[in-house]
């Protein structure tokens, strides 16, 4: 066995969550209004699917992540919620749906993501782009960032999203590359970090995410922080793992709250425009402040630390 190099120990496995994982949940006139909204529409939201903790928060707050394709996933990924399995067939009114509630909801900045679609030609491509359409259509003034798949890594898919233009482009590595055939193996991190370099080659905002605690090192980290700073990631989202169901990966540990603000200063520091790192942040927890804390960053930028 290598050596770990945390910063804080492993924890043995508990079904108590740390006390900084304390989240009140909170039916409000927002939540309710997002979740009929949703069903009249036929719309699923990773917020419900994924199981987010955030959800109480962000539904209040009026944002939701729309998932698109469908809510069955053609990939086995060892931390994931969302139903694997035979999916049905694309909605074509789906992109439309989902302007409507972007619209209704008065958006200001809405977050696209799917399941994987790899039994499709273009893996679903043609619904992002058109959602995108549609958004931008019913609601002009509204950010639009999309969180897609790798593709299979296939460059046709990736051009009818990129020729869209949203205003960010995101994919999430996950997790680091010892890690990959655990919690990601229909996935490749060179394959993922492909979909940032040809996102960001066609003059575009690129994010990217990865969960801590399902057993990678802090080293590991850092190195997966230098492959983002080269290839010129705008932001990262850094958050804890949280296992889902016994029949998905265990929790390895619970990264302390000053561990996840050492990794921010140590992201920034290295080069990243914006490092958003929490145990309860997730790939759009604040996702329209995270554009105004990079665009903060780009105007007074960091000091390099050797």
């Amino acid at each position: 066995m290598p050596e770990q190099h945390y910063l804080t120990p492993p924890q043995p496995r508990t079904e108590r969550l740390p006390p900084w994982f304390k989240v009140k949940a909170h039916t409000g006139e927002r939540y309710l209004k997002i979740r009929q909204l949703t069903k009249d529409l036929n719309l699923h939201t990773v917020c419900e699917e994924a199981r987010c903790p955030n959800i109480w928060e962000c539904w209040n707050a009026g944002t939701a992540t729309f998932m698109i394709l469908g809510e069955i996933c053609t990939r086995s990924c060892g931390f994931c919620a969302v139903k694997l399995g035979q999916p049905g067939p694309l909605d074509l009114e789906e992109p439309a749906h989902v302007a409507e509630a972007v619209f209704k909801l008065g958006l200001g900045h809405a977050v696209i993501t799917s399941v994987n679609r790899d039994e499709l030609e273009n893996g679903g491509a043609e619904i992002f782009a058109e959602t995108i359409a549609k958004i931008r259509e019913r609601s002009p003034q509204c950010g639009v960032e999309v969180l897609i798949p790798d593709f299979l890594g296939k460059q046709i898919p990736l051009d009818i999203v990129l020729e869209k233009r949203p205003d960010i482009l995101a994919h999430n590595i996950e997790t680091v590359p010892s890690l990959y055939r655990l919690v990601r193996p229909q996935a490749q991190y060179r394959r993922s970090l492909d979909v940032l370099v040809r996102a960001k080659q066609a003059g575009l905002r690129t994010k990217t995410g990865l969960m801590l605690g399902i057993g990678e090192t802090i080293p590991e980290v850092e190195t997966v922080m230098a492959d983002l700073v080269k290839i010129g990631c705008d932001i990262l989202t850094l958050g804890q793992y949280l296992q889902p169901t016994a029949k998905h990966l265990p929790i390895a540990r619970f990264v302390p709250p000053e561990e996840f603000l050492d990794l921010k200063k140590r992201g920034e520091a290295m080069g990243l425009g914006h490092v958003e790192s929490g145990p309860l942040v997730r790939s759009s927890y604040h996702a329209e402040q995270q554009v105004g804390e990079l665009e903060t960053a780009n105007r007074n930028p960091l000091e390099v630390v050797k």
